[in-house]
């Protein structure tokens, strides 16, 4: 084993977070070799597969990530399933580090009666649904003319708003056909939203809340009853721009006067309702329950006792998403992320396990928007820089031992894909990614769209490999 031979490091997860740690690895001063895996046949997680297809803005991300794979010093090798293709012991074989940032990609709990009936679903898998997730079924049960969406974020607002949204607006979009026609075919007149706290207390972006109110054919309505503002609230509109922003856009849709909205769908934005019950019969959702709050005058709130039945038909959480435990790594139940350290990966003594991190959602938990990953990415890269060479400033390492750190047997490029190749392993690269992109793109201009996305996995896999006539 060579320790002139360049740090070998493997990131799994490809997302943004995998991405802009890999990039930030490869800025620094470490001569260092990276691949970067994902189970997935395509990469860019998050948002590829996260982002609503009418947010092309946000989708805007992907140039930028697309920028930093395409540079190659950075190598892909997606397809590749941790804890199925190859587990932690397998990869120590070839890399003498791996960063961990798998995201969270599952809906977080919500305990109440009911929450499993027939007709109550998840954020995360709706919004996997719609946004051609490889790996969720193709078609999606739309047969509800009211429905209910728990949550005060962004989420909430997005699986409102294409719920709400005449399928003939998102046809400038990525949308896949088959979401379309899914869309095309529901009978929903009215979404209802439920957040548990007050206007000044919900997590809506600004920006994302103006855009809800320019939905064509679909009108806001927001109920004067549901506006209290206590001390808590006062100060969390002083102390952001943003939480005035929100509060001032919600204030100006309660002037509407009901007679001006004549959409032929609604989209009701209740406040201080918390999900008490979802009620059905014969194992089906028929309503939903909740229980009026009250501010405590520190922003919280606590219930009143009072109850109100409102009749749904199917009912979606939006209460945040949540971590996945990975094979042999340390993972903390209560959080839903490995267990870890400024990046650092622990064991149940609190232990460094030595190279390995994570970085991420899987890390910190599924707060912040995408360019927060980029401050966590550094802290994490600068802890790995810091362990291999033994310095502390986590960049220049001229003073450390840049040739540190190397313990994987097995140190050449080519060993860890002869292994996968042995294992059977349909291993995409970032060529065969291209290839994949380009397909994409040429379906939409066909359709007249920015792009169309070929969604069964096995499709992908062939139109990547070149087997797809």
């Amino acid at each position: 084993m060579s320790s002139t031979r360049p740090l070998r490091v493997a990131i799994v997860g490809a997302g943004p977070a995998g991405i802009y740690a890999a990039d930030i690895l490869s800025k620094t001063d470490l001569d260092v070799s990276i691949d970067l895996f994902e189970r997935l046949p395509a990469p860019f997680g998050l948002v590829r597969y996260g982002v609503a297809p009418d947010h092309p803005r946000i989708k805007g991300i992907i140039n930028a990530l697309h920028k930093v794979l395409s540079k190659g010093d950075v190598r892909l090798l997606a397809n590749v399933n941790y804890g199925v293709d190859l587990k932690l012991e397998d990869l120590r074989q070839y890399y003498d580090a791996v960063v961990f940032s798998t995201g969270a990609i599952k809906d977080a709990a919500l305990p109440i009666p009911g929450i499993d009936l027939d007709g109550s679903y998840g954020a995360a898998d709706f919004v996997s649904w719609f946004d051609g997730h490889p790996d969720v079924p193709r078609t999606w049960p739309l047969d509800a003319q009211h429905v209910a969406v728990l949550g005060a974020g962004n989420v909430a607002l997005d699986v409102s708003r294409i719920l709400a949204k005449h399928p003939k607006d998102l046809m400038s979009t990525e949308i896949p056909a088959n979401v379309q026609a899914g869309l095309e075919a529901s009978p929903v007149t009215d979404v209802h939203v439920f957040a548990r706290r007050g206007p000044a207390q919900v997590k809506f972006s600004p920006l994302e809340l103006r855009e809800l109110g320019h939905v064509p054919d679909v009108d806001i309505v927001v109920y004067p009853e549901d506006f209290d503002f206590d001390e808590g609230s006062m100060q969390a509109i002083e102390a952001t721009n943003q939480t005035k922003q929100v509060v001032k856009t919600l204030t100006d849709w309660t002037l509407v006067e009901p007679s001006q909205q004549t959409a032929s769908r609604r989209i009701h934005l209740h406040f201080l309702h918390s999900p008490a019950e979802v009620l059905g019969e014969d194992g089906k959702v028929t309503g939903l329950r909740t229980e009026r709050t009250a501010l405590q005058g520190d922003g919280t709130v606590k219930g009143t006792g009072e109850f109100h039945d409102w009749p749904v038909q199917a009912v979606y959480r939006a209460v945040g998403y949540f971590g996945s435990p990975l094979p042999e790594i340390p993972f903390d139940d209560l959080k839903g992320v490995i267990s870890n350290r400024e990046g650092r990966v622990v064991d149940l003594d609190g232990e460094h396990l030595p190279g390995v991190y994570t970085t991420g959602w899987i890390k910190r938990g599924p707060v912040g928007l995408i360019g927060h990953t980029k401050s966590d990415a550094s802290e994490t890269i600068r802890h790995l820089v810091e362990d291999v060479t033994g310095v502390g400033d986590g960049g220049d390492v001229t003073e450390g031992s840049p040739e540190g750190g190397r313990t994987a047997p097995h140190g050449e490029p080519q060993q860890i894909v002869d292994f996968l190749a042995e294992r059977g392993v349909d291993v995409i690269t970032w060529d065969e990614f291209s290839l994949l992109d380009a397909h994409e793109l040429s379906l939409g201009e066909t359709a007249g769209r920015e792009r169309v996305k070929v969604v069964p996995r096995e499709e992908m896999i062939d139109i990547a490999k070149g087997r797809h006539s």
